[in-house]
């Protein structure tokens, strides 16, 4: 709650709206609970025993037929049926008003039924949860319609709306014995007919609405609208036969899907595919309900089941909106929808085909439900969701990859959150624009993602200015849209790769305090006692000696201090080096160096190849006693090769025993991610070679 005491998602209505959001949910509560009180203070008969045979009051005597009077007037296919079954239910209307009902057996004998209210108890167990489905209907409607109070939203309000009326009057046709209050059953046919029309009709209508749609549309809705109010004159005056209205309802769920598609030629829509595929699904069941009642007016059961799935699919399918916030959730609902429909039309074909009865085909039907619930599950997730899925150890291998790459070139920061975004989400197309945000939001109805490109931190993480925006349209190649989850997660990858670049930094930052620190150490004590030393030397090859290694050590503290080295100057400090050291030596030095791109080496690069290049030559000097060292360094697009060869006397470097100054070379090469080879030169000599596919740069 916040401070207002309003939930999260209503704390930035005016108070308009949820003044009438709290109006629309306490008339749809009151109006349930009328019509609760209305059906449990009318009298009505318990389901009679299979002896019954007819109903008489103070006239002829009526047949009954119990699974007939079970179908609500709406699915009574045959008129003449549907007017044997209106006549029943106005005799016990009369018979309620008059005391009394006779009961006439199969043996001839009379029995006269007391008639008294049904009470909340008779309405039967399945009202319950049908009335909270309708409630459930309008408070989405009306969250949505007043979210956003436009055209298609108020068609969405009429659409559930409908769907509200149409399910308690279900809810009442489903409720057990005969009997209900006066103009009810009458009415029951025609009403529910006209709401049918009515939804049909707005909902070609709100389709119609969608941007981007072309002009002939509007001539698709006058089409949709004059068909509707046609079917809905000819119900009134009695005229329309139920195939008709049938026909009429598919004609009108065909147009919408005719809207639809036509409104993809302007690009591919993933919004519109899926109400394409929501569309053609409810048309092929709406269609196979309609079949079966056509082929099956002999059986109630089957009838009643495929008045079930015409009734609850559109009704569920108006509650996507309410689960679209989590696709997790989405899932789920519709999984459990799907099997759950699929489960109440079970349980009427094997009462009706195996003649179990009522408990034991329940229990089959659970057992069933459970098993393909089960199965579907697992099926759906593994082969639709998992192979498409990254795992956690993936996104966290790429997070830290990009990390990396953000430090090492910063200019690459849209790109590498880009590449992060596509194996999220894979989008047909991303697009970079100047637009700043503060957060990821959903835009054009699903089919965008908006995530903000947020300044790298200079000096640790914080509050963080945008500096651009990616826009990503369609996710998954254009087989779903994004959802507030996708936005959520857009905004937590974003903030983690700030993050991790924030922390690298700050290593960096202390790596450098620390290197800096020990070479003011080194140059400070050991330097000093270096000098004393070198002054005091009690010869002068000892004075030489000193001399060199003090040289050595202000070559590794000046490196250590130093953040940065140009290769240029580092290739010329090492050439100085070298040449000074062989120089002394009376050793000729062959130098050969090339490169493409003058790098930034940081620290850790340079100090490694610095080391390499000063242990091979030592290596040279103390065992191989040379007259010629050959050194090459070739650096092209960041792949440096690098070989120091000499003409000394040593040879067979495979049965070398591997002590510390070679086991150092593989070290640092292998810390560069490289490889090191050594190998007999001809005429004689031997050579080493250095080989480092990508030699990183420092930013």
């Amino acid at each position: 709650m916040n401070a207002a005491g309003r939930p999260p998602f209503l704390g930035r209505w005016p108070g308009w709206r949820l003044r009438a959001l709290v109006a629309l949910a306490l008339a749809g509560c009151l109006t349930i609970f009328a019509f609760m009180r209305w059906l449990a203070e009318a009298p009505y008969l318990p389901p009679p025993s299979p002896a019954v045979r007819a109903l008489a009051q103070d006239g002829p005597p009526l047949a009954i037929n119990a699974p007939q009077l079970a179908l609500s007037p709406r699915w009574q296919v045959d008129d003449a049926q549907r007017d044997a079954a209106l006549a029943v239910h106005d005799l016990v209307e009369r018979a309620a008003r008059l005391g009394g009902l006779q009961l006439l057996l199969d043996d001839g004998s009379r029995h006269t039924a007391a008639l008294a209210p049904r009470g909340f108890a008779g309405l039967g167990w399945a009202f319950w949860p049908l009335a909270t489905l309708a409630l459930a209907v309008l408070l989405v409607g009306s969250v949505i319609a007043l979210a956003r109070p436009h055209a298609a939203n108020l068609l969405y309000l009429v659409i559930t709306l409908c769907q509200f009326a149409g399910l308690l009057l279900l809810a009442a046709s489903v409720a057990p014995g005969i009997g209900l209050p006066a103009p009810l059953p009458a009415l029951d046919w025609p009403l529910r007919a006209g709401l049918d029309l009515i939804a049909t009709a707005a909902s070609a209508h709100a389709l119609a609405l969608y941007p981007q749609r072309p002009a002939r549309d509007r001539r698709f809705v006058v089409v949709a609208w004059a068909l509707a109010l046609g079917l809905v004159i000819a119900l009134a005056l009695g005229r329309l036969p139920w195939a008709a209205l049938h026909a009429g309802v598919l004609l009108l769920g065909a147009l919408s899907w005719w809207i639809v598609r036509q409104a993809q030629q302007a690009g591919p829509q993933p919004v519109l595919k899926l109400i394409e595929r929501c569309l053609a699904g409810g048309w092929l069941v709406a269609s196979a309900a309609t079949a079966v009642a056509l082929s099956s007016a002999g059986n109630p059961n089957l009838v009643l089941a495929a008045a079930l799935l015409w009734s609850l699919l559109p009704a569920l399918l108006l509650l996507a909106p309410l689960v679209m916030r989590s696709r997790q959730a989405l899932r789920e609902f519709a999984l459990l929808a799907g099997v759950s429909t699929v489960a109440a039309a079970l349980d009427l074909l094997f009462i009706t085909i195996f003649s179990l009865s009522a408990f034991a085909s329940l229990t089959l039907v659970v057992f069933v439900a459970l098993a393909v619930y089960a199965w579907a599950r697992q099926w759906l997730f593994d082969r639709l969701l998992a192979s498409h899925a990254l795992t956690t150890e993936r996104i966290f291998d790429q997070l830290y990859r990009a990390a990396r790459e953000v430090q090492a070139r910063p200019e690459r920061h849209a790109a590498q959150l880009a590449a992060l975004l596509r194996d999220l989400f894979e989008p047909l197309e991303v697009v970079r624009s100047q637009r700043q945000l503060q957060r990821s939001r959903v835009a054009g109805g699903g089919s965008s993602l908006l995530v903000p490109v947020l300044a790298l931190p200079d000096d640790g993480p914080g509050t963080a200015a945008p500096s651009s925006t990616l826009m990503l349209r369609f996710a998954r190649r254009g087989r779903r849209i994004f959802t507030r989850e996708d936005a959520r997660l857009a905004d937590r990858v974003v903030e983690q790769l700030r993050r991790a670049v924030a922390y690298d930094l700050a290593v960096e930052r202390g790596r450098a305090e620390e290197r800096t620190r020990i070479a003011q150490d080194l140059h400070d004590d050991i330097g000093a006692r270096l000098l004393t030393l070198m002054y005091q030397a009690p010869n002068a090859e000892m004075e030489d000696y000193l001399r060199y290694t003090l040289k050595d050590l202000k070559t590794l503290t000046r490196g250590l201090a130093v953040g940065e080295h140009r290769w240029s100057y580092a290739v010329a400090e090492w050439k100085a080096d070298l040449s000074q050291r062989l120089a002394a030596a009376r050793i000729e030095l062959d130098w050969q160096a090339d490169h493409d791109e003058d790098l930034r080496l940081g620290v850790v690069q340079w100090s490694a190849v610095t080391r390499v290049l000063r242990e091979l030559v030592s290596n040279t000097l103390h065992h191989a006693h040379p007259t010629r060292v050959t050194v090459r360094l070739v650096l092209r697009q960041r792949r440096l090769e690098l070989s120091v060869a000499d003409d000394g006397q040593g040879s067979n470097p495979q049965a070398w025993a591997q002590g510390l100054g070679l086991g150092g070379v593989k070290k640092r090469v292998k810390l560069l991610g490289g490889e090191v080879s050594w190998r007999v030169c001809d005429p004689q000599g031997i050579v080493c070679e250095v080989r480092i596919p990508e030699l990183a740069a420092k930013a």
